[in-house]
């Protein structure tokens, strides 16, 4: 069985990395959770079911290996199946209720919002956290316009009267997140974000993500 449920704490958790598929994925997430990344996503939109699931147990396992929750994108009976820590989903998959039938109690349910009437709409959900964005538009969600920083804001307010298993509900910014654009992000109320292309394109993703964890540490403790 997963550790997840009352194991993962996301209150505390900072930084997520989401990446697609990867030829170097082990070493990949690896390397990132070296630098701070406390959370993990594989999300790929290419793979068919059983390549996707070969992989999901690779990134599961790295993770499993550092104590990071990993989160397997769009797919709860997949994620079930890798045992992964939990599953993200977005507004056209499959919906939270019937993700958590499916994952159960014990593990993640994530949720996509990007505008005021979806977040308003994930109040009810049986979900763990929802992501707000992209802040700014992003080749990652190609077609949909940047929210701009006041839906952080409104994201802030919203979650911090929505109970979860720690406290409020937790959410993770997304869009643009870079050690140049946290602090403006953290001023609008955001404290945990997700994080793709800084990643994902960086020659050291060690290194890359621990000078963004120590931009998002920085700017917290400014706040």
């Amino acid at each position: 069985m997963s550790p997840a449920g009352p194991r993962w704490d996301l209150e505390h958790r900072r930084l997520y990395l989401c990446t697609p598929d990867r030829r170097d994925l082990a070493d990949f997430i690896e390397a990132c959770i070296r630098g701070g990344v406390d959370i993990v996503q594989l999300r790929d939109k290419d793979l068919d079911a059983r390549p996707l699931l070969r992989r999901a147990v690779i990134a599961r396992q790295v993770c499993r290996d550092h104590g990071v929750p990993f989160v397997l994108n769009d797919r709860p009976d997949l994620a079930l199946e890798a045992d992964a820590d939990g599953v993200h989903v977005g507004q056209d998959d499959a919906p939270p209720a019937l993700a958590r039938r499916l994952l159960g109690s014990d593990r993640i349910v994530g949720l996509s919002t990007h505008a005021p009437a979806e977040l308003s709409a994930a109040g009810p959900e049986p979900i763990d956290y929802l992501s707000a964005g992209p802040v700014v538009p992003t080749p990652t969600k190609p077609g949909r316009p940047g929210t701009g920083a006041d839906y952080v804001a409104e994201a802030a307010q919203a979650t911090a009267d929505w109970p979860s298993r720690s406290g409020p509900l937790p959410f993770f910014v997304t869009g643009g997140v870079t050690p140049e654009s946290v602090g403006e992000l953290v001023r609008a109320g955001a404290t945990r974000f997700v994080v793709v292309r800084y990643l994902t394109g960086a020659d050291d993703p060690e290194a890359a993500a621990r000078r963004l964890r120590q931009a998002i540490e920085r700017s917290l403790e400014l706040a």
